[in-house]
């Protein structure tokens, strides 16, 4: 396999991941309790998604 010819600078090496950066979670508001829920998914409170429920309780 194919060495590389030099070293590659920490700058440069940095340069290439400065679009490699976490980002939080984006929540919302669930219509139906209030609580907070990561979006695309059922309220873990209640268990509804898009106005049914979708997990039943216990």
């Amino acid at each position: 396999m194919p060495q590389p010819k030099r070293k590659i600078s920490k700058s440069r090496r940095d340069k290439r991941r400065t679009h490699y950066k976490a980002t939080p979670q984006s929540t919302s508001v669930c219509p139906q309790c209030g609580a907070a829920k990561l979006t695309h998914t059922a309220c873990a409170e209640c268990g509804y998604y898009n106005g049914r429920k979708i997990i039943a309780s216990l």
